[in-house]
Formats: structure tokens, sequence, C-alpha cells
């Protein structure tokens, strides 16, 4: 089973190969800034409780998908935990390197038992990256947002 995923690996083109990879080292850099005390964390995760505009370039559909594909992707092979939020602040920070806007939002709501339970996704115009199969059962109750304007200026 390995070897056939190790063998699809490297049958692919090298530019998946290499976004897979860093797909792979910025879900262990986000699990690292999930850790942090949140107050802490919050820098990474953009422009408190603003988002990002709906529409987009044409020219970034196909790097918004491939994002996404490798984000979902590989989060199912760390060795940590790679759930929403992890994969949330990876994905933003791949976008943001291409200089792509994207919002997280941060949902609350309750599980089949009634308690309190977090969620997190991922949105780049009108597209979700991650998150978005759970993310109708989740009141936001905070946002944040990477604009073009925001990572030229090197915050």
């Amino acid at each position: 089973m390995i070897v056939n995923r190790i063998r699809i690996f490297f049958s692919l083109k090298m530019t998946t190969k290499m976004l897979l990879i860093e797909a792979y080292i910025l879900l262990a850099w986000a699990r690292l800034i999930k850790i942090l005390p949140f107050s802490k964390a919050v820098p990474y995760l953009g422009v408190s409780m603003k988002e990002t505009s709906f529409s987009y370039n044409d020219g970034d559909l196909k790097l918004i998908r491939d994002v996404s594909f490798a984000i979902n992707v590989m989060s199912r092979y760390t060795f940590w935990e790679s759930m929403c939020l992890v994969k949330a602040i990876a994905g933003m920070r791949m976008l943001e390197k291409r200089k792509v806007e994207s919002t997280i939002y941060l949902g609350t709501g309750k599980d089949g038992d009634g308690k309190m339970i977090a969620h997190a996704w991922l949105r780049s115009g009108p597209f979700f990256l991650t998150g978005a199969e759970e993310m109708s059962r989740f009141t936001v109750i905070g946002k944040f947002s990477k604009k073009n304007s925001i990572v030229s200026e090197g915050n």
C-alpha cells in the first residue's frame, strides 16, 4: 500500500510534488501555531473580523484548487493532528505566499450530545478550500483575512 502511494507520488508532475511537499511542511508549521496561546497565534491569522472579497481573478482559480487539493490530501498523511484549523492556517499561508487573498472563519456549534464544538474553514473568493463540508453546522464567531495589500506591507 505505501509502495503504491510512493510510486504514485513519483509519477506526478514536479510542480504537483513540490506543492504537496510545501503543504506537508506548512501543515507542520500550522500545527505549531495551533499549540500557541490564541493571543500569540492571532498575528499569524491575519486581520481580525475582516473578510476578503468574494470576487476572484480567473487566473487564480487553478491555484486555489491546487492548494485545496494539496492541503486536503497531505493532511491525511501527517503523523500529527491536521484537522480544520491546521488545514485552514496552512492553506492561508500557501495562498499568502502567492499573493492570493483568503479568509479563515472560526465557528462554534453543538455536537449530537449538545456539547460545544468548534470548526474552522478557509475561503478565497467564492471558493472554500477547507472545512466546507461542515461549515453549515456552525455559527461564525471570528474571521481573519489576508489581503494582497496586507501581504505587500509585510504583515
